[in-house]
């Protein structure tokens, strides 16, 4: 019995030896497949990183008018022959937007392998004064300093001065954003096609004076009820037109009787009345703020 047990002992390590060259045999080619698989993997990924098959040919712009493509490539930390897939569009988009006269811009990828960015820009609709000229945008946002073919033509916001702008912004902003907004229910009304404003003078206790035409007319239109008083404006524009002459200023802002309205026509002296009416001979009239 110890001569057998013996046997079956000694058998067992050539069996178990066996059993491995067998799984090895049928394991290696399979190991040996993947190793192929990612030795190409790591290749094509060489070459995809390395070589020039996702390199940037072209970044296209769309969008554009006052902004040279130039000045955003200039400004752009993507350029072409950067890696399509690598680039980091979002700090592109970041780089970008610090362009004064960019609103918002979008980047995408596209192929074969180049950038489309898409720029919304800004629209100046007024100028500021804040010890020189500023561009601002319709949300009442100053921009840009302006130059030489930036709007020259555009209506000019003063009554706000450099120093209350920096170090008051959250009271006079909402002058601005006022003025801005005066200059849209002028435009609304179509008294722009009538006369155009070239400044708007504004004043936390006076209320806001316009000054329109080539004649530089004044209007005084003081504080509240601004559409209103443009309705009654347009009104007594109508009647100076319609006796062929041109008025110097006009009042709008009498605080203790807001209906009625003052007319100056240069040395012949005011002309006032309520505004249901037309303007009848009066003195001197309101002297103003």
């Amino acid at each position: 019995m110890a001569r057998e047990n013996r046997r079956k002992v000694d058998r067992v390590p050539g069996a178990r030896r066996r059993g491995a060259a067998r799984f090895l045999a049928l394991a290696l080619p399979t190991v040996l497949a993947f190793a192929a698989i990612a030795a190409a993997a790591v290749g094509a990924w060489r070459v995809a990183v390395s070589g020039p098959a996702l390199r940037i040919g072209d970044i296209r712009f769309e969008g554009l008018s006052r902004i040279a493509e130039r000045e955003l490539l200039e400004l752009s930390p993507v350029r072409p022959g950067d890696h399509l897939l690598l680039s980091d569009l979002d700090r592109m988009e970041g780089a970008l937007a610090r362009h004064p006269w960019v609103e918002s811009v979008e980047v995408r990828r596209t192929l074969p392998p180049a950038l489309i960015v898409s720029v919304a820009e800004r629209r100046a609709e007024a100028l500021v004064d804040l010890s020189g000229l500023y561009l601002v945008d319709a949300r009442g946002r100053v921009f840009k300093r302006a130059a030489p073919g930036d709007g020259v033509d555009l209506p000019v916001v003063t009554g706000i001065s450099r120093e209350d702008y920096v170090d008051r912004r959250g009271e006079v902003a909402p002058l601005l954003a006022a003025a801005l907004a005066l200059l849209g229910e002028w435009s609304l009304r179509g008294l722009d096609r009538r006369m155009s404003v070239s400044e708007i003078h504004v004043d936390p206790d006076y209320g806001t004076t316009l000054y329109v035409g080539d004649g530089a007319t004044e209007i005084r239109l003081g504080t509240g009820e601004l559409p209103e008083k443009l309705s009654r404006l347009a009104r007594v524009l109508d009647a100076v037109e319609a006796d062929g002459r041109e008025a110097e200023v006009v009042h709008l802002d009498n605080r203790r009787r807001p209906d009625w309205v003052a007319v100056r026509f240069g040395e012949e002296g005011w002309r006032g009345g309520g505004s249901g009416g037309r303007s009848a001979a009066g003195g001197r009239g309101p002297r103003g703020p």
